[in-house]
């Protein structure tokens, strides 16, 4: 499950890279994934935002079994 996970955070990684961010998959446990917000992304406000509105949301589209996304340390 971890590289389909890469593999569709591949496909959301322009879109961050564009606004001067990305994202790094950490871990992939139990359909949880976690994510390390990157560049412009670590300390934008809107970065939840991004992460559940844009990220998860995506994800479970591609990845049925993905619950949730979270945001690693």
């Amino acid at each position: 499950m971890k590289e389909k996970v890469q593999e569709a955070l591949n496909k959301v990684r322009p879109q961050l890279q564009a606004d001067g961010g990305d994202v790094e998959l950490v871990e992939v446990e139990d359909g949880i994934v976690k994510v390390r917000l990157q560049g412009a992304c670590a300390g934008c406000p809107m970065s939840q935002m991004t992460l559940k509105n844009g990220i998860e949301r995506f994800l479970k589209q591609e990845i049925p079994e993905v619950k949730s996304v979270e945001s690693a340390a």
